[in-house]
């Protein structure tokens, strides 16, 4: 079984940028579709980002398309999500899941796998 471990979250201004990784172990993480989802307070986790084993193909949430961008390094068994201008609304806990599936999805219930999340908070 896959472990994953986010981090990289943190507070930032409105228009500002953070990094996230996802490091994985445990499996072989080049042959895992990896996704990023996010649940805001009181919200449902959100679709965010999903990227296929070889890395092509993306697919972003409308409401990030644009402003972030889903990325992978096999050798390093890791994931990024890198977000720029960021808005209040980006604010939620974001996850990493790992599904094994050939095609990213945005269905949050195929991925697997997840780690334990981290906080980013978009505040002036």
């Amino acid at each position: 079984q896959v472990r994953l471990v986010e981090s990289g979250g943190g507070l930032v201004q409105p228009g500002g940028s953070l990094r996230l990784s996802c490091a994985a172990s445990g499996g072989t993480f080049s042959s895992y579709t990896m996704g990023w989802f996010r649940q805001a307070p009181g919200k449902d986790h959100a679709f965010v980002a999903a990227i296929s084993w070889g890395g092509v193909s993306p697919r972003y949430a409308p409401s990030v398309n644009g402003r972030f961008t889903i990325s992978r390094d096999n050798p390093k068994n890791t994931v990024y999500l890198q977000m720029n201008s960021l808005k209040p609304e980006d604010t939620a806990t974001y996850y990493c899941g790992a599904d094994t599936s050939l095609i990213p999805s945005m269905n949050r219930r195929i991925y697997g796998a997840w780690g334990q999340g981290t906080q980013v908070t978009v505040s002036s």
